[in-house]
């Protein structure tokens, strides 16, 4: 199944990671525009290889990138390894401190077809040419993509767990609130292992499709200017961040749907008279009570319109209507009940397609955010859901199928500049020394 590599990470100077918090940035697709200024302004911060602004951003990407390299704001681990990689967060509204425990490697950029990666979510072509011409130009990746695998038997973070008692690198406490710490393995025996439990699963990619197919699309021009290529050049591999789907503390946050406009101008008495052939309406008195009303309850959503709050719950014969060309799996979800029967159905935004490019909804992970921005009249009405969970999404992607868009937010994410990776001709010869070659044990 899916190949990993250990990699020799490049990473700030000594002097420099004793500050990391200064020189770590979100993802490109997380990052605000109020952080993105706050972090130019700092010259060394991570964000300027990985969404680097100028007229042409990859080649001023590469110019910063090799600077950095020749000034040694830079530098490159001696040997290989399996890079350990640790958040600790808390969820709003809780006591319990969680740990994600995970590490961060090279794994082979597979194709979708090979079915050893898995999607759960389509991609916007512009992002994935943007992502793919920035690897391109500086075949440096500024941060890992989340991948998931399974292992029942929890084999490898006894490992993780023993590498953590040497930490490299540790925020004090990232943009979300997280705190992240860094540690390798460079035993090749225990790399071996790690080879050897991957190398026997299917991988889940959680978060990074757009990082992942700019990978794919990157290797794709490689290999077709590279006939006589062996799959094992460096730019084969994409940087993955993999934790196991097991365990209990990978948190899937919900993301509600906000309705910014009304197609034809609909008013509120008309959306709830469109909703009732399919669901069961109830007003309630308290709109903050909306999360606890439905959670837990299949295609249960909260609904705060005109100042009112409702409760709205599938009618269970009205799911046969359900029509879309997509598997089982994915009609049970409440996202696709969800988008099917509101923003189809009652809305007249007809298909996926149509819906994915509708500028009339928008996603939004704050339920209080939700509510202002009805009360402010910059929508018309927020949809309140329930979270995904993870069995949700294994099955989705087991059965070939995606998700709604925005369906998932696994929380935290990874953030950028903890850990950076080549993947250059030159980093043949120490991305795959010969003592990790040996046959797997």
């Amino acid at each position: 199944m899916a190949e990993i590599q250990p990699l020799r990470g490049w990473r700030y100077s000594p002097a420099l990671s004793a500050n990391i918090d200064s020189y770590v940035s979100p993802l490109f697709d997380v990052v605000s525009a109020k952080q993105r200024e706050t972090l130019y302004r700092n010259p060394l911060n991570s964000i300027h290889l990985s969404v680097p602004r100028a007229d042409d951003p990859a080649a001023t990407a590469l110019e910063r990138l090799r600077q950095w390299q020749a000034e040694g704001v830079l530098r490159q681990d001696e040997l290989p390894g399996i890079y350990a990689y640790y958040q600790y967060f808390r969820l709003p509204g809780s006591t319990r401190e969680y740990c994600r425990k995970g590490f961060m490697c090279h794994i082979k950029a597979y194709d979708w077809a090979e079915e050893v990666v898995l999607r759960h979510e389509n991609t916007l072509p512009a992002s994935v040419n943007d992502r793919a011409d920035l690897l391109a130009r500086t075949q440096f990746q500024t941060s890992a993509t989340h991948g998931l695998y399974r292992d029942e038997d929890f084999e490898l973070e006894r490992y993780l767990d023993e590498a953590m008692r040497s930490p490299l690198l540790e925020t004090e406490e990232d943009y979300q609130g997280a705190r992240d710490v860094l540690a390798v393995i460079q035993d090749a025996a225990i790399i071996q292992r790690f080879q050897a439990i991957i190398g026997a699963r299917q991988i889940i990619l959680a978060d990074g499709h757009h990082r992942y197919e700019g990978s794919l699309s990157y290797r794709h021009a490689r290999s077709a200017a590279a006939p006589a290529a062996t799959g094992q050049e460096p730019w084969n591999y994409h940087l993955m961040y993999l934790t196991n789907s097991a365990a209990d503390d990978l948190r899937i946050l919900a993301t509600h749907r906000l309705l910014l406009e009304m197609p034809g101008n609909l008013s509120d008495a008309e959306l709830l008279a469109r909703l009732e052939p399919y669901f069961t309406v109830l007003p309630k008195e308290d709109v903050n009570d909306l999360p606890e009303i439905i959670a837990g309850k299949p295609w249960a959503f909260g609904v705060y319109l005109g100042g009112q709050a409702y409760k709205i719950r599938l009618r269970p014969e009205a799911h046969a209507l359900l029509d879309w060309d997509t598997t089982t799996e994915v009609k049970a979800l409440d996202l696709t009940v969800l988008h099917f029967f509101v923003i189809e159905k009652a809305l007249g935004i007809v298909g996926p397609d149509a819906q994915r490019a509708w500028p009339g909804v928008a996603y939004v992970r704050n339920f209080a955010e939700c509510l202002q921005r009805v009360d402010r009249g910059e929508a018309r009405a927020a949809f309140i859901v329930n979270e995904v969970s993870m069995t949700e999404v294994e099955a989705v992607c087991h059965s070939g199928a995606v998700m709604p868009p925005k369906s998932t937010f696994f929380y935290p994410k990874t953030i950028g500049g903890f850990l950076f990776s080549s993947i250059a001709d030159e980093e043949a010869g120490n991305l795959f020394a010969e003592h990790f070659q040996a046959p797997l044990s």
